[in-house]
């Protein structure tokens, strides 16, 4: 049976593929979850064929390096080796060559309608290629062409790729609690497949179980060592707040890097931490470095818009974020361009922008994409709070409770008036541990309205020394902030030490007495001075074993934590 799910066009195309009205499966994008749930076991067929499954990769990219053209040479690996020798390793493919695997796969299963792993290939392939240029209607397609796979074989009689391929689905859809329960389901049963634990990661990372994130993360690098475990690590150490520890993971995966797309994106990932620690000349090197590495890393383009904001180059960085929108268009993006306009005072191209972001919103969500989080963080600021609250109160009682989730919430609620509920979100986002100045400045404006004033000075000073101008809408706010604060009051956080003894009075002349005896000064009483404490111990000389546990989750009814 005929099935016509090749992108129409090119991935460095204007326009995004066309989806063809002749897909015999089409399905209603309900997400991951419209599928049956997996059966709680799987039979011993599924560790043969993980394994066969692999060890073919394997080979098939060791014959990448030991066929020859004829003359002895080594024959260069075409767009479709290159594909799933990435694949293999568990490294990106570029565009270019994951459009090429799918015409590969698409030609194959017109001839072969059986053939479950070829469909599983392809289905996972969709999403990838779905995700890298931001067409959400190629998850339908990914869903129709993993649900044939099934078919063929189910995942129970070894099919457990299709599984993981289900899993991605549900994690590009933003449900990842439907991703949770596919990936935990094949590694209950096969827990050195190693294909499993990125996408456990990014489940596990959605719902804000950061010990069981840490667990699949360690247990990844375990399995599969290499760029791709280093990367993720990297992403770790960052979530973290272990700055120095992402930062030379990072380098060291852009430096054992090979293939274009994997380098690019370790260099995309470079900039992105320097854009956080506030070095934007530094964020803009590596984002053009991965530009030049692989054109169609996209999301490089948005990045280097964003870092150019902060260099006041607003002209440059306009033309980024909307050659962006063009080539992988993401309702962030809108959102960061509509707020640059707003900041340099054009009205009406911010509303066009941030109509454009509602309308990718709704036509994501028609391909079963969950973008609440986007679009309450455009209403918390930009249109109704009350709005922005209720999706992200739907998204905390989903169990999305990530850091991103928790300081969206919190700011939405104090937006809406509700400061004293939306102060424990934000702190939960900030006790995470990670390193953002955006969380920062919610916090002390929130902290600020509840005439905590110490705290409040402490984050707003936290955002604007982690990254001066990391909004060009909050970023000059957090400063007015901070100047209507003024300085601290002595005996505060910027006078510690108490002050210094007033000199004696001078005593009036009296005849010859007995002199009273020396009161000791206070510098006296203290001559044996305490211990410095011990220095805290490295978290570089942790960072081979992080350990971080999940945050506590305050009570729906938004009582306190304890």
């Amino acid at each position: 049976m005929a099935m016509d799910v090749m992108p129409q066009q090119g991935p460095d195309s204007g326009r995004p593929p066309e989806p063809s009205p002749q897909d015999p499966y089409a399905l209603p994008a309900e997400g991951a979850t419209a599928l049956p749930p997996p059966p709680p076991t799987l039979r011993t067929t599924l560790r043969r064929a993980a394994f066969g499954a692999v060890a073919a990769g394997v080979l098939l990219a060791g014959a990448l390096v030991a066929v020859d053209d004829g003359d002895g040479r080594p024959k260069e690996p075409g767009p479709v080796e290159r594909a799933e020798a990435a694949a293999t390793a568990g490294s990106p493919a570029s565009l270019s060559d994951l459009t090429a695997l799918i015409g590969d796969r698409q030609k194959w299963v017109e001839s072969h309608p059986e053939d479950a792993p070829s469909l599983a290939t392809l289905g996972t392939a969709y999403v990838e290629w779905a995700r890298r240029s931001a067409d959400t209607a190629y998850y339908a397609r990914a869903e129709e062409a993993l649900k044939r796979s099934l078919e063929a074989r189910p995942g129970e009689r070894g099919n457990g790729e299709a599984w993981v391929g289900l899993a991605a689905l549900a994690n590009a859809r933003h449900d990842f609690l439907a991703a949770k329960r596919w990936g935990e389901t094949v590694k209950k049963q096969q827990p050195k497949t190693w294909s499993v634990y990125p996408v456990l990661i990014d489940a596990y990372t959605g719902l804000g179980d950061r010990k069981a994130a840490t667990a699949a993360t360690e247990k990844f690098a375990e399995l599969r060592k290499g760029v791709p475990a280093l990367a993720r690590t990297s992403d770790l150490y960052r979530g973290n707040g272990w700055r120095e520890d992402a930062l030379a993971t990072a380098r060291e995966a852009a430096d054992r890097a090979t293939q274009p797309a994997e380098k690019a994106e370790a260099l995309h990932r470079l900039g992105e931490l320097a854009w956080e620690r506030g070095e934007p000349e530094e964020a803009v090197a590596q984002f053009d470095a991965a530009l030049r590495t692989d054109s169609g890393h996209h999301a490089s383009l948005a990045g280097r818009a964003r870092a150019l904001v902060a260099l006041d180059r607003t002209d440059e960085a306009s033309a980024a974020y909307q050659r962006a929108l063009e080539q992988l268009p993401r309702p962030q993006y809108a959102l960061e361009l509509g707020e640059l306009y707003e900041s340099l005072g054009l009205d009406g191209d911010a509303r066009t922008a941030y109509a454009k972001l509602r309308e990718m919103v709704a036509a994501a969500k028609k391909d079963g994409v969950d973008e609440s989080l986007v679009l309450a963080r455009f209403e918390a600021d930009h249109g109704d709070p009350e709005a922005a609250v209720g999706l992200l109160r739907a998204q905390w009682r989903g169990q999305h409770r990530s850091a991103a989730v928790a300081d969206a919430l919190g700011w939405a609620l104090h937006r809406a008036g509700k400061s004293e509920e939306g102060l424990e979100y934000a702190q939960l986002a900030a006790d995470t541990g990670v390193r953002n100045a955006s969380y920062a400045y919610h916090l002390g404006v929130i902290q600020r309205a509840l005439a905590d004033y110490g705290p409040a000075r402490r984050n707003l000073e936290q955002a604007v020394r982690t990254n001066p101008a990391f909004s060009p809408l909050a970023a000059p706010l957090a400063r007015e902030a901070l100047d209507a604060l003024g300085e601290p009051p002595p005996g505060g956080p910027g006078d510690t030490q108490p002050p210094p003894p007033p000199p004696p009075a001078p005593e009036p002349k009296r005849e010859a007495e007995p002199e009273p005896e020396k009161k000791k000064e206070p510098e006296q009483e203290q001559e044996k001075k305490p211990e410095a404490p011990a220095p805290a111990p490295s978290r570089t000389a942790s960072a081979k074993s992080p350990s971080p546990s999940a945050s506590p989750s305050p009570s729906p009814s938004g009582s306190k934590s304890p």
